[in-house]
């Protein structure tokens, strides 16, 4: 039996869940987030808990019991706390910024990348340097933080890119000299 499915969810004050069989709606003043979830799971919700059992016990069924746990503990804290990824940008002349909520990335090559967040997901920059990604959604927030990555990964013999905030990069030694 999954360990992480047993686990009770909790439910703060200004949250609101609603249940429609296997439909799940969770709001509060920041958003409102859905989940469907499999017909292999039932959901029980008793004063501010929620438990998920399993109606069978197949390798899919205990598979998705822990997953949809999971997924439902993160949007019950999204919508009550949020989620931040953070970035740093490494290089001489490497800069960033917000125009239109849109990130304008300056980061070595011939033109501007522009990166568009959708619309629960709030980008900020500090010291042109290092970017915040905020939002509802665990699963947006680090898809777009890995997205503005993407657009120019560390490397590892200067270091020079965009990384996470607590990313270790692994340094290379460089050509060595006569």
């Amino acid at each position: 039996m999954s360990r992480i499915g047993r686990k009770e969810i909790v439910i703060p004050e200004n949250v609101e869940v609603m249940i429609n069989e296997n439909k799940i709606k969770v709001k509060s003043n920041k958003g409102e987030l859905y989940y469907e979830l499999s017909t292999l799971i039932d959901i029980e919700k008793r004063d501010n808990k929620i438990t998920l059992k399993k109606k069978c016990t197949t390798q899919q069924a205990r598979a998705i019991h822990g997953l949809s746990r999971s997924i439902i503990n993160n949007m019950i804290v999204g919508v009550s706390k949020g989620f931040e990824k953070k970035l740093v940008i490494q290089g001489i002349g490497y800069r960033s910024q917000i125009e239109n909520k849109n990130l304008i990335l300056n980061i070595g090559y011939s033109h501007p990348v522009i990166i568009r967040p959708p619309k629960n997901i709030q980008i900020t920059v500090e010291n042109n340097t290092n970017i915040t990604v905020h939002g509802i959604s665990k699963e947006t927030v680090g898809q777009i933080a890995a997205q503005i990555r993407s657009v120019r990964k560390p490397e590892p013999y200067k270091g020079k890119g965009i990384k996470y905030i607590n990313e270790q990069i692994i340094r290379k030694v460089g050509k060595a000299g006569k």
